[in-house]
């Protein structure tokens, strides 16, 4: 008790740091008897003494503390009114009944307080006595935060009392939409279609929108009656809430009139400066336009920032692919500008038609190199192997890089065009190296063993970057085939040609002894990116058998092939390597050192703790410090066990 005594005591002197310390105090021991002392500390002209009382009494909280900061919010200093808002904001449902007898106070700026604060309740209680300030306070400010308030509580008993005040003044109307379309109540949806009858233009766009953002179904054929008579501004909400309604494909439900009429309002909407409806129009077009739809959709597509304007766009295509392809489509790919072309190209390549295709081969040489490429890459993904010739064609007559990617990637991945073997495997002498790379993917694409014989031949060749394309390709085409090339491949005298040659072996860990028996010599490799590799290379895979040459690449002579070992018996959890971790904690690498305290943590068991806990009086304070953190790892997940 004297405790308390001695905190009552100091709340009631002068020097402020010792008021905020009993604050504090007083804060923390939840001491009731301190309440109205702080209370009156919320008026204190020292700021740090107002935020301690402030503090103090939302840990304290209860009635007590809203019937001791309610009388603050008669103050004539705004701020001690704001700083009493917020702590009733917080506390106030500890005595909601308080807080409800002053929404009939003479003062109609204390009511306004009150319906403001019981929106943060989180209660049912609160509706009722909201619902009547709303319906029937004189104050239209109380009304309007009154509606509010109930939109921020979100309860749907609220939808009542919001149905009728829709017909209050033109401010609390704007309240009482907002709240109805965050509670969003089946029985609002004809009470808003109502106030479309009498409210100003400017309420019936929000009623509008509400009925958008509500998403009830109902309100669409109430909508779509409206929009005939409707203005131009209006009309356009009106087609934007129908289409977040109705969302894209359920426009297809509307029936054959309905929906000619609504594309014309659509294509309207396109018109309108509000972006958002423009988008929704885009959206909708993509179901129910034609080709007066593709033709706007390109046109307006083609006056975008592909970088600024890069999602609507993207957005306008899938409209124009999903009306599908058309005069308008083709017209633009004959005789647009460039950007038009390749709008109209990526739309097709959306597109599953037959006469696309054949259109975008017809027109493929009378364009420009940009056009082109895109064209190419449109065709290489829809066109099947009926367009063997024409790629054919492309693939001698071209020299674009791009290009020349796309049509291999056509005749390799898609047509499977073994017989044209030979022309791809010639690719390879190409003088782009992306060129090289897409006809490598090519050849072992087809998947053919006249190619695989072919790159057997390439092996032997005094060429380093012909036998590692080789080696690449035989390690894709078929481990078990070729493997006395793969092997012998690990003695080339090029370190980049013996790590694909140990990816190849390696690929999903090896599956027998005798694979791994092949591959771990290059542990002593005279290149460390190819021990590097292979110590990654066993570090990710699950099989206990590759453990101990983890272990033996602790022993390397570089510090990051030692750093990729430590990581990975780190995270294989490897406890009968913590010895040997324990010695690196004596490394000359600072980097190694922590590496073997983090994997340490890892793996855990006395041993380990052991060996953290007399690293903790190390001068290095960055080794102290991950030695604590790695130690209470240990000591949180087993405790009494180390």
């Amino acid at each position: 008790m004297s405790e308390h005594t001695d905190i009552l005591t100091q709340l009631k002197g002068t020097e402020p740091a010792l008021i905020r310390e009993a604050a504090f105090a007083a804060g923390q021991m939840q001491l009731d008897a301190a309440i109205p002392l702080l209370a009156g500390h919320i008026q204190s002209a020292n700021l740090g003494v107002q935020e301690a009382a402030d503090r103090a009494l939302r840990q304290i909280g209860g009635g007590a503390v809203v019937r001791a900061v309610i009388p603050l919010l008669r103050s004539d200093d705004a701020p001690i009114r704001n700083i009493s808002m917020d702590i009733l904001r917080e506390v106030g449902a500890h005595d909601l009944q308080a807080l409800m007898e002053l929404l009939h106070d003479e003062d109609p700026d204390i009511r306004i307080f009150m319906s403001d604060i019981l929106g943060t309740s989180d209660n049912r209680g609160a509706v009722g006595p909201l619902c009547d300030a709303l319906l029937k306070d004189p104050e239209v400010n109380v009304r309007y935060q009154a509606a509010v308030s109930l939109g921020e509580l979100g309860f749907v008993e609220a939808a009542e009392c919001l149905n009728k005040a829709i017909k209050d003044e033109e401010w609390v109307q704007f309240s009482v939409i907002e709240a109805l379309a965050k509670i969003g109540a089946d029985s609002s949806v004809n009470a808003l279609a109502r106030a479309l009858d009498t409210s100003s233009d400017l309420v019936c766009s929000m009623i509008v929108e509400a009925l958008g953002e509500m998403g009830n179904i109902k309100a669409v054929s109430i909508l779509m009656k409206r929009l005939d008579s409707s203005p131009g501004p209006l009309r356009n909400k009106i087609v934007k809430a129908i289409v977040q309604i109705l969302g894209g494909k359920s426009l297809n439900l509307l029936v054959d009139k309905e929906k000619n009429t609504f594309r014309l309002y659509l294509l309207a909407a396109l018109e309108d400066e509000d972006q958002d409806i423009q988008d929704a129009a885009v959206l909708g077009l993509g179901y129910v336009g034609g080709e007066k739809a593709s033709s706007v959709l390109l046109e307006m597509a083609s006056h975008l920032d592909p970088d600024r304007d890069h999602e609507r766009l993207l957005a306008m295509v899938e409209s124009v692919a999903s009306i599908g392809f058309n005069k308008a489509v083709e017209g633009v790919v004959r005789t647009g500008s460039e950007f038009s072309v390749r709008i109209a190209v990526e739309a097709i390549a959306r597109m599953e038609d037959p006469a696309s295709i054949q259109l975008l081969m017809d027109v493929f040489w009378e364009k420009t190199r940009d056009e082109q490429r895109a064209i190419i890459q449109a065709l290489a993904e829809l066109a099947d192997a009926s367009a063997l010739p024409f790629f054919l064609d492309v693939l001698d007559r071209h020299t674009d890089g791009n290009v020349l990617k796309a049509v291999l990637f056509f005749l390799g991945e898609r047509a499977g065009a073994e017989e044209n073997g030979e022309r791809l495997f010639a690719m390879l002498e190409h003088p782009y190296d992306d060129v090289k790379e897409a006809a490598l993917d090519a050849c072992i694409a087809l998947g053919d063993p006249a190619m695989a014989g072919r790159f057997r031949d390439f092996f032997g060749s005094p060429e380093p970057l012909q036998r590692m394309m080789a080696v690449y390709a035989l390690g894709k085409m078929g481990v078990e085939d070729n493997i006395e090339q793969l092997t012998a491949a690990l003695e080339d005298e090029i370190p980049d040609i013996r790590k694909i040659a140990l990816e190849a072996l390696f690929e999903s860990c090896p599956g027998s002894s005798d694979k791994l028996a092949l591959v771990v010599p290059r542990l002593h490799d005279e290149n460390r990116e190819v021990r590097l590799a292979l110590v990654d290379l066993i570090g990710a895979c699950d099989s206990e058998d590759v453990v101990p040459y983890l272990v033996q690449a602790l022993q390397d002579s570089d510090d990051w092939v030692v750093v990729r070992a430590v990581e990975a018996l780190g995270r294989k959890g490897h406890k009968g390597s913590v010895e040997q971790l324990v010695v690196l904690l004596d490394s000359e690498s600072t980097l190694v050192r922590l590496k073997a305290i983090e994997a340490l943590g890892a793996i855990g068991g006395k041993t380990a703790f052991r060996a953290l806990l007399a690293l903790m009086d190390n001068e290095d304070v960055e080794l102290q410090q991950a030695a604590e953190e790695a130690a209470d790892r240990i000591r949180q997940t087993e405790g009494e066990g180390v």
